[in-house]
């Protein structure tokens, strides 16, 4: 006799980055392809994902208390814990939360129809937490979610062990697809009628395929932008180390890539760069940001920024304002240091007062703004493409990204019109600080 648990309806939610986005892509698409049905709310599902992220500690705290909202009028559901949280935490997470019974590793994915069986058969505790480097982070399903742009990760993990991140320990050591099997996933992307795509990995630029061909990740890059169908390609997240002049080479030669690079600085001072172990200085970054200011077509540039790291005296800080203010940067996203469990960052001294990383991030993030406003005001009177990613009812605007990743809103041309998933051409009519407003000129 079958004692198989029916649970069939599932629910996903997702924390963190694009990576976690598209991971969480590769999980529906597995679960949809063993027969499950997907439902908009976690009341609805019989079986409850949370994808999550351990970066910082506020997002962890998030998925702990989503847990424990569940601990009453859970009756019935089978909650699973995924991603960073599950394979930093591991089994202990069964002991903080004993709703859960489920816990999995991004690195056992592909385990994932394997692991459902053990559920169903009414397993209280299954777990996949391996870091096997010889197991592919490929996934035979994935399901799409966003309709204009699709996501390919073409390397897992991270080598550089920076003090304060965890992601070595949640993600393992980096490993990369072959070429071929990229370029497979991106014309099978293009067939189905996506134009844009984003390469994806902890540091995209440190690829090296395995294969006899053995490509760089500027050549994976040039190639991927020569697949018939894409006309837009875009990649993230950088690491300095890594990032070479010939991926500004291969930018300048193919119009399909992006004019947009996401290069992680975290501090504008050498001393911390080293306390933070990030393997460049702040002459050999600026030398990166003098490769791209010197391309060809104009490229923008954003940035990751931490402010707090243990030991930062007034004048490091100093020294991260007056690199925002020499690079300018196009957008930046920016963070109050966050110890992070089994990182060599724990055990430094002088940490900095919440209070007064709070103090840093605003004044970051308000020269930030001023920049910003500087910056979008230049493209005022330009014609800018933009691909049309949907409708705002509210403004009776389209809502467009450049090739330089702007967002830049435009009024429709006639109301029965649909421009989503199309190419379109506006002139800059008003600037902000965090986006372009214009009006559709073809």
């Amino acid at each position: 006799m079958d004692q198989r648990i029916s649970v069939k309806t599932f629910y996903i939610e997702t924390f963190g980055c694009q990576m976690n986005a598209h991971d969480s892509e590769k999980v529906v698409g597995t679960l949809i392809g063993q027969g499950y049905t997907q439902v908009a709310t976690p009341d609805e599902a019989e079986l409850v994902f949370y994808n999550t992220c351990s970066i910082r500690d506020k997002a962890e705290q998030k998925v702990f208390h989503r847990l424990q909202q569940f601990k009453r009028g859970a009756k019935g559901k089978k909650i699973a814990v995924l991603g960073c949280v599950a394979q930093q935490e591991g089994e202990k997470i069964f002991e903080k939360a004993p709703n859960v019974s489920m816990v999995c590793g991004s690195a056992s994915y592909n385990k994932l129809p394997e692991l459902l069986v053990q559920l169903e058969t009414g397993n209280r505790r299954v777990t996949g937490l391996s870091l096997d480097t010889d197991l592919t982070f490929e996934t035979p399903l994935t399901r799409r979610d966003n309709p204009h742009r699709a996501y390919i990760t073409i390397i897992e993990g991270c080598d550089k062990s920076c003090s304060y991140c965890v992601v070595p320990f949640t993600r393992g050591p980096e490993r990369s697809r072959t070429g071929a099997s990229v370029i497979a996933e991106a014309t099978d992307i293009a067939r189905a009628g996506y134009t844009e795509i984003q390469l994806l990995g902890q540091n995209v630029n440190s690829y090296r395929d395995p294969s006899p061909a053995a490509w760089d990740f500027a050549k994976l890059l040039d190639e991927v932008g020569r697949v018939d169908g894409i006309r837009r390609v875009r990649f993230t997240t950088s690491h300095p180390r890594d990032f070479v002049k010939e991926i500004i080479d291969a930018i300048d030669a193919n119009p399909a890539l992006c004019d947009h690079v996401h290069l992680p600085v975290q501090s504008g001072s050498s001393r911390v760069l080293e306390g933070m172990r990030r393997q460049y200085t702040r002459a050999q970054y600026m030398e990166r940001i003098a490769w791209m200011r010197a391309a060809q077509r104009p490229i923008a540039i954003s940035t990751d920024i931490i402010v707090g790291f243990p030991g930062e005296t007034e004048a490091d800080f100093e020294e991260t304002l007056a690199l925002l203010d020499e690079v300018g940067y196009d957008s930046i996203f920016s963070f109050k240091y966050s110890p992070r469990p089994n990182t060599w960052a724990l055990a430094l001294a002088d940490q900095i007062s919440e209070e007064e990383k709070t103090r840093r991030l605003a004044i970051v993030q308000e020269r930030q703004r001023e920049i910003q406003i500087r910056q979008n005001a230049g493209y005022l009177g330009r014609v800018e493409e933009c691909l049309v990613e949907g409708f705002n009812r509210a403004t009776g605007q389209w809502m467009g990204r450049t090739s330089q990743n702007k967002p830049l809103n435009f009024l429709r041309r006639s109301a029965d019109q649909d421009l989503s998933g199309r190419y379109v051409h506006a002139r800059v009519t008003r600037a902000g600080p965090n986006s372009l407003v214009g009006e559709c000129v073809n």
